[in-house]
C-alpha cells in the first residue's frame, strides 16, 4: 500500500474499477480526476486533488473510509462522500489536501 497517494496514481485511471470486497465486491468506477487550486505551503506532500466515483446501485453507501482494489494500484484507503445521485446509482467524491 502507498504512503502519500497523489493526482499521478489515478490520472491514467479514469473509467477503471475499484472494488471495495468489505462492501460486497461493490464496483466504483473512477470517473474524475481533478486538480485543486490552493495556495503553495512548504511542506506539502502532494499538490491537492479530488476524484470523483460512480456506483451503480440503487443503495446508498455512507461516508467511509472505503478499502479499494485496484488492479495496479493495490489495495488503497480512500474516505469517499456520497455528493449526487443520478438515473443509474451514486456519485462518490474523495478530496486530497
Amino acid at each position: 500500500m502507498m504512503n502519500v497517494l497523489t493526482l499521478e496514481h489515478f490520472a491514467t485511471r479514469v473509467n477503471d474499477t475499484f472494488i471495495s470486497a468489505n462492501d460486497g465486491n461493490a464496483a466504483f468506477i473512477l470517473k474524475e480526476v481533478c486538480p485543486l487550486q490552493s495556495a503553495t505551503i512548504e511542506g506539502m506532500l502532494r499538490a491537492p486533488f479530488s476524484l470523483l466515483f460512480h456506483h451503480s446501485s440503487p443503495i446508498l453507501f455512507n461516508q467511509k473510509i472505503f478499502m479499494l482494489q485496484h488492479d495496479a494500484l493495490g489495495e488503497v484507503g480512500i474516505f469517499l462522500v456520497p455528493v449526487a445521485r443520478d438515473g443509474q446509482g451514486f456519485l462518490y467524491q474523495a478530496v486530497f489536501n
